[in-house]
């Protein structure tokens, strides 16, 4: 206990309170358990340290990690029970996937000691969704997604930009005081900053470590896969990331990496959940929705740069982009006449010399052109769509 106790001041100390996530400020914290869920690497556990270090008497909370090897040989159970004991109010759990039957021991937490308050994170989306039906009822689970484009502002640049509604934007509304030139931040943007660690030193060796604990830890762990399994979802990765989109033909693509069409399914499903692609449907209910899949992505443009580099596909990364922005908040849908729908609103995206012509002319169609600094009409400059949140 006493280690666990000087490991959290230790980290306590060291966390930034700068720069919080869009998400700090809609959690509902006070609840009894909340669970905080993304793809490795977005910032969950900075977010649940400056909680505790802003919000909260740090003598009566407890941050773990649990993968801790104090774990090795102690239940999470009985932690919380002595911590409960001591007076303990806030419990915050680091990588609770990484706890062998996780899902049973924070249900009997909950239902055991009941003013104690827990918030745990998961870096592996897979477990969490998969074992999260037994805390339906008790749980408040948030999803946090990577850097927007103003939060990218904010962390590595230090401008303050307003969040701009997704009307402000089409009526293009959006100011951003204090940058003439927007274009070379939009594009290191989105080399390298939709993750926090891009800030750091090696930045592309670190996000190809994750996509590859993604590929050979996480999804073979939720889904019982063997090793040359995750190595056709790395070929499937890149096949993605190549395209100009990716229209999928699930059938050739199968034949392509040797396996089966239901498996195909299968695997693209898996990589969905773990932050590694994104799907556009003709309808969309989230990540389980039913409509027919129209167009498959890499997840955001980052990923897209550390497995394909120079041979990136430049409309791909456009649209790569506002599909990742824009589907925080909105439901984003494939389009057969342009290449999205939100709302009643109909977008084509390209550079500055695109052309109307698969748009109609109804105020409710735009053209979002990228190499452009400013918006007129029905034409919105893509970058301003990373201002949503």
């Amino acid at each position: 206990m006493r280690t666990l106790y000087q490991k959290y001041k230790t980290l306590l100390q060291s966390t930034p309170t700068d720069f919080k996530r869009y998400l700090y400020e809609e959690i509902s914290w006070d609840s009894r358990m909340i669970g905080i869920i993304g793809a490795r690497g977005v910032g969950k556990t900075t977010m649940i340290l400056q909680y505790i270090k802003e919000q909260l008497d740090s003598k009566k909370a407890l941050y773990v990690s649990a993968d801790d090897m104090f774990f090795g040989e102690n239940r999470l159970v009985d932690l919380a029970d002595d911590f409960y004991k001591n007076a303990g109010e806030y419990l915050l759990i680091d990588e609770i996937h990484k706890y062998r039957d996780w899902s049973r021991e924070l249900k009997n937490i909950y239902d055991s000691f009941p003013t104690l308050k827990v918030v745990f994170t998961g870096s592996s989306v897979l477990d969490i969704l998969k074992g999260s039906d037994d805390l339906s009822r008790r749980t408040l689970i948030y999803k946090l997604q990577g850097l927007s484009f103003r939060e990218y502002l904010k962390l590595y640049h230090s401008h303050e930009i307003e969040i701009f509604s997704l009307e402000q934007i089409v009526k293009n509304e959006v100011k951003i005081s204090g940058i003439d030139h927007p274009l070379p931040l939009f594009n290191d943007y989105l080399k390298r900053g939709y993750y926090p660690f891009g800030l750091e030193n090696e930045m592309n060796l670190r996000l190809g470590q994750i996509i590859v604990q993604t590929l050979e830890t996480d999804i073979p762990q939720y889904a019982n896969l063997n090793v040359g399994t995750s190595r056709k979802l790395k070929r499937l990765l890149s096949i993605i990331g190549e395209s100009v989109p990716f229209k999928p033909n699930f059938s050739k693509i199968a034949e392509i990496i040797g396996v089966s069409r239901n498996s195909l399914d299968d695997y693209f499903s898996y990589m969905e959940k773990a932050g590694l692609i994104g799907q556009l449907r003709t309808e969309t209910k989230g990540i389980r929705g039913l409509g027919k899949v129209g167009t498959v992505y890499l997840d955001n443009p980052n990923i897209i740069f550390n497995l394909v580099g120079d041979r990136s596909n430049v409309g791909n990364i456009r649209e790569t982009f506002f599909l990742n922005q824009m589907r925080v908040l909105n439901e984003v849908i494939f389009s057969k006449n342009a290449d999205f729908v939100i709302n009643n609103y109909t977008f084509e995206v390209g550079g500055k010399n695109k052309q109307q012509k698969q748009i109609e002319k109804d105020g409710k169609s735009f053209v979002v052109k990228d190499d452009i600094e400013f918006g007129y009409r029905n034409v919105i400059p893509l970058w301003a769509f990373g201002l949503n949140y």
